[in-house]
């Protein structure tokens, strides 16, 4: 399965509860490519100890753990890419400071963004909102299926589609070019996070 497929993105407040670790496990046992650890609120330190917890699962499975922002994080730990934000370095600081050693992600919101984030280096671009969803509110109103396409129009490099994302609606995003998914709370907050992961690389296969 691509790494790009399907990115599971952290979020411990959307789990109901349940141990981000343990949640995070049961989704790279049942299949899941990548994760991206998006813990906002976390010091450097405990970014860290938390990453370095969810890499042997994944590394056990050929999984890419993908850390949000923190580059420094990101080398410390060994993992295999940072996903650069708009309060990140530029991506081609980012590329001074990890060489080859990393792969980087860039989160966009919009055409202009994510030509800017090629021309600069990254290898993929994360775009959205593409539907509406409140974890996604304070990035704006959703960008729609016309715009995905615009992006995955203009770029060479792989797009992957956010916001809203469900099983039902891959169809549509992989049809308006985006190359894989990325989700949160319809894995996190899942009865059961392995089967809502399974439903998703069902449809993606």
């Amino acid at each position: 399965m691509d790494e790009l497929s399907l990115c599971l993105v952290t979020d411990r407040t959307q789990t109901r509860g349940r141990d981000l670790v343990a949640v995070v496990g049961e989704c790279l046992a049942a299949g899941l490519p990548a994760v991206q650890v998006r813990e906002k609120d976390l010091g450097a330190a405990d970014l860290a100890f938390l990453c370095r917890r969810l890499l042997a699962p994944a590394r056990d499975v050929g999984a890419m753990l993908v850390v949000n922002d923190r580059v420094d994080v990101a080398l410390a730990v060994g993992a295999g890419a940072v996903q650069r934000t708009h309060a990140s370095l530029p991506v081609d600081d980012i590329r001074a400071i990890a060489g080859r050693r990393l792969r980087i992600g860039a989160s966009v919101h919009s055409l202009q963004d994510a030509v800017d984030a090629e021309l600069e280096g990254a290898d993929w671009v994360t775009y959205g909102p593409v539907y509406e969803t409140p974890s996604k509110r304070p990035y704006g109103p959703p960008q729609g299926l016309e715009r995905l396409a615009e992006v995955a129009r203009g770029l060479r490099i792989p797009v992957i589609a956010i916001g809203g994302i469900t099983p039902e609606r891959v169809k549509d995003v992989r049809a308006a070019g985006a190359r894989g998914v990325a989700a949160i709370s319809f894995i996190l907050a899942a009865d059961s996070p392995a089967d809502a992961t399974r439903q998703f690389l069902e449809v993606l296969t």
